[in-house]
């Protein structure tokens, strides 16, 4: 059963030098039960794509085209007060890739969720201190914390105190945008296992998971979608994406891992050659074209459709395409 599906979704800066394309007709749909790992490199989109299906879209960002829906619910169509009322924190919720700085210096965790809560519904201060303490003891996390300051807290926790604070009304889907990124890698440990423990306890039905390593991706996503210059260009399971990469780009991204896996110390660590490009004058045709060694004549200008190879494998590559000759 589909949670969010996002149909010919366009989202583009508007700026004094241009418009950015950063999210470029992109179509995408996630199950229940399902966490999705959106991987890329820097720039590509990702963290746009997250924002435009959450609905937070702020100036110079503007959603140009494209319908996207939430258990039914087309939340592209909602202003801001009804996505803050009866959406974010209810329906879905980002852990942000700020993260680590979302918690105000000056507060106590504890009074920072009651900010969190009040804009849904009227709480009562018990009624807050049960929830927190009930949401802190199922993911492990020390009571004594929701009476402490952030900078008493070390990255890792506080990480996981805002992954606690966005899951306390158990929305359907929560997003998190590059969570362990700036932690150590116990810490990520840690966080990884909190939001395991999300899905395993029913807290939330699914999760995206935005990250530019895709090595982070093994231990908790069960598909994998790659992103390239505001496209999506590769969707399959985690072991496809991990073991039988189709795309060229996806290709050069597994090549570039470095893990302690056999078959990978057997192998080089390559590079993809070249630089993503500028998406405000992005290349016609498939946007990857300037950087592939596969790149054909039809490459140069006519953009590969989001074709279904292999079972359960989406790619956007001519090399797939029957039309590769026309």
């Amino acid at each position: 059963m589909i949670l969010l599906s996002a149909e010919n979704v366009r989202a583009y800066y508007f700026l004094p030098q241009g418009v950015v394309k950063a999210v470029d007709g992109i179509n995408l749909s996630l199950e229940k039960g399902i966490t999705l790992g959106l991987a890329g490199e820097s720039g590509c989109g990702k963290s746009t794509l997250v924002n435009t299906l959450l609905g937070s879209i702020k100036p110079p960002l503007r959603l140009v085209e494209g319908k996207i829906l939430l258990d039914g619910k087309e939340i592209s169509k909602m202003n801001i007060s009804k996505l803050k009322k009866d959406v974010w924190g209810v329906e879905v919720s980002l852990v942000p890739q700020s993260a680590l700085n979302a918690l105000m210096p000056t507060k106590k965790v504890i009074d920072f969720i009651k900010d969190a809560l009040v804009q849904h519904k009227k709480f009562s201060d018990s009624e807050i201190l049960s929830l927190a303490k009930k949401r802190f003891e199922e993911l492990n996390l020390d009571v004594k914390a929701l009476y402490m300051f952030p900078h008493e807290l070390s990255g890792g926790m506080r990480q996981r105190v805002v992954i606690a604070i966005s899951t306390l009304l158990n929305p359907k889907l929560l997003i998190v945008d590059e969570p362990t990124s700036a932690l150590d890698v116990s810490s990520q440990k840690q966080v990884l296992r909190t939001l395991l423990d999300l899905k395993k306890s029913g807290i939330i039905q699914s999760m995206i998971f935005v990250t530019h390593d895709i090595a982070v991706l093994r231990q908790i996503a069960d598909k994998i979608g790659i992103m390239y210059a505001g496209k999506l260009v590769e969707l399959s399971s985690t072991d496809n994406i991990l073991y039988n990469p189709k795309h060229p780009y996806t290709v050069g991204l597994i090549n570039a891992i470095v893990t302690p896996e056999p078959e990978v110390k057997r192998r080089k660590i390559m590079s993809i050659p070249g630089q993503p490009p500028n998406l405000l004058n992005p290349p016609s045709g498939c946007r990857f074209h300037t950087r592939c060694k596969f790149a054909m004549d039809i490459c140069l200008h006519k953009e590969p459709p989001l074709l279904e190879v292999e079972g359960d494998t989406l790619v956007a590559c001519h090399l797939f395409s029957s039309s590769k000759g026309g």
